[in-house]
């Protein structure tokens, strides 16, 4: 039995570092403007609440997943690459193979910084369409805009262009916003900004 909201959530899969926040904020942006909600492990913060267990709920509860394996590369203060993203990857990828008539109907959109690139490190997922957002978040937005049109099969969903114009538009008034909620734009956390591009949305349809 699919979870409530199913067919509606997307699950994101990117890395927390501040460098990738203006890469994650628009994808949120793109995410809600779609007509989606996006569900991203930051959501819930319970110091009871294993990592991992609460990545396969959001993974089980979410139709659609949005990974980003551009962050792959060595950690600065261990020398190590990181692979929760990939690992991520594979459990949403295993959920639509092996998982209920619900889960297989499972779409996911794989990011990188650059084409080709993911050949090197994890070479089992050639084959599928990786998009390329070059560290551009506006580049970004396209790439989630036209998967979840073509994914989800919906006739409402805006264009591309038309998304990075609001998205522009709420980059602008985010600082009022904030002051207006007695906190600053640097200090806003994962449900904080979600909330002031719901609120934004609603204020401002199409």
């Amino acid at each position: 039995m699919a979870a409530r909201g199913y067919a509606s959530n997307v699950f994101i899969n990117c890395p927390f570092d501040d460098a990738y926040l203006a890469l994650r904020n628009a994808i949120v942006f793109a995410v809600f403007d779609c007509g989606f909600t996006p569900r991203c492990a930051l959501e819930e913060n319970n110091g009871g609440d294993v990592r991992f267990t609460k990545i396969q709920r959001l993974i089980a509860n979410s139709k659609f997943g949005i990974h980003d394996i551009s962050r792959t590369g060595p950690d600065a203060a261990t020398g190590l690459p990181r692979f929760n993203m990939p690992l991520e990857l594979g459990v949403f990828i295993g959920a639509r193979h092996f998982g209920d008539e619900t889960q297989q109907r499972k779409n996911c959109l794989i990011l990188d910084f650059e084409p080709y690139r993911y050949q090197a490190f994890i070479s089992d997922i050639a084959g599928n369409d990786i998009q390329s957002h070059e560290n551009n978040p506006e580049r970004a937005i396209g790439h989630v805009r036209n998967w979840l049109n073509d994914a989800s099969g919906r006739k409402t969903i805006p264009g591309g262009r038309d998304i990075v114009r609001r998205y522009r538009l709420f980059r602008q008034e985010l600082p009022n916003l904030c002051a207006k909620a007695h906190v600053t734009v640097d200090e806003l956390m994962y449900n904080d900004y979600s909330r002031f591009v719901s609120a934004w949305l609603k204020a401002n349809e199409r």
